[in-house]
């Protein structure tokens, strides 16, 4: 698998485990965009995730099909080191991953980790 299928599929799986029955395209592309920021992969993603049933999309809003979550106890796992942010670029010393079937995402601080997954 290169590098886009790898996005594709953490992207995918991310959308599967969104804890919000409903939400509207830009915060769905929000948590894409830890994924990756290239619209063209990101659209894909979003295609993908519709085609496999894992996301319907409609005026502006997704719904999800799935009862997934992201654990924060067994998904989730910290580090300690030097890490900057995947999603607002701040410099951490505690890096948060997540931990998924298609490979890990990551590093994230508390807050932002919080928000990828939905709990914020």
């Amino acid at each position: 698998m290169d590098g886009q299928d790898e996005r594709i599929e953490l992207g995918v799986e991310l959308l599967s485990k969104l804890e919000d029955p409903e939400l509207s395209l830009a915060d769905a592309m929000d948590r894409i965009e830890v994924v990756t920021r290239d619209p063209a992969t990101v659209r894909e993603i979003l295609d993908t995730a519709v085609m496999r049933g894992v996301i319907e999309r409609e005026d502006g809003v997704v719904q999800t099909t799935g009862s997934g979550f992201v654990s924060q106890t067994s998904d989730v796992v910290t580090r300690e080191g030097d890490y900057e942010c995947r999603r607002c670029g701040t410099g951490i010393s505690t890096g948060h991953f997540i931990e998924l079937e298609a490979g890990e995402l990551g590093p994230f601080g508390s807050s932002c980790v919080r928000k990828v997954t939905g709990r914020e």
